[in-house]
């Protein structure tokens, strides 16, 4: 029977994984702390079902903003024409500047605080594994393509890049660098071996 033909019938259509997903996106965009309890019962579902698919709530969490930055990601690098070093350092830039005009993760970070961290930060918490794999994913591409030579390794690479932002957007002192996207679109680029303009 499909969801289409329980509706007409007068029963709910049973909720899948996807639907528990886009439940939890919803709070989590509107800068709501995403509450199992909630989500399950507005799909008409256990709680203990929501655990049995993901494991638990952070996993859930882990699993919304994941998602969130790899569509983010991609759309940043398609909206940037430019290849090469030049052209990845752009995306970063980008892609640093959006997060920390993100709404959703400030609150997040303000509701959670250390849970919050770890779990954007944690090689074990979810969602890092996930961001350094999508830009390990652009740099090989260039270097693949024969636009850029990279000075390491692209997970290596990537990897420096992803804590660097972590610094900049989830801790006050380190580095000294929160709020400031010029600093650290500089350090980047030393990263990726990009030229410091001439000075005039």
């Amino acid at each position: 029977m499909t969801a289409a033909t329980s509706r007409r019938r007068g029963r709910p259509a049973t909720a899948s994984h996807d639907d528990v997903l886009r439940a939890a996106r919803a709070q989590y965009l509107d800068g709501q702390r995403v509450d199992v309890t909630i989500v399950a019962r507005s799909l008409g579902l256990g709680r203990a079902t929501i655990y049995r698919w993901f494991g638990s709530r952070e996993r859930l969490l882990a699993e919304v903003i994941s998602a969130e930055l790899e569509t983010l990601i991609s759309r940043e690098r398609k909206a940037v024409r430019q290849r090469g070093a030049k052209g990845l350092l752009d995306v970063f830039d980008r892609i640093n500047r959006r997060l920390a005009d993100s709404v959703a993760l400030r609150r997040f970070v303000e509701q959670e605080r250390a849970s919050a961290l770890r779990l954007l930060t944690a090689s074990d918490g979810g969602v890092q594994p996930r961001s350094v794999a999508a830009i390990t994913e652009m740099i090989a591409t260039e270097v693949t393509a024969g636009r850029y030579d990279a000075p390491a390794d692209p997970q290596t690479l990537a990897y420096a890049i992803v804590r660097l932002a972590e610094a900049f957007l989830y801790n006050d002192a380190a580095f000294g660098i929160r709020g400031d996207h010029e600093r650290l679109r500089e350090v980047e680029a030393a990263l990726l071996g990009v030229p410091r303009p001439a000075r005039r």
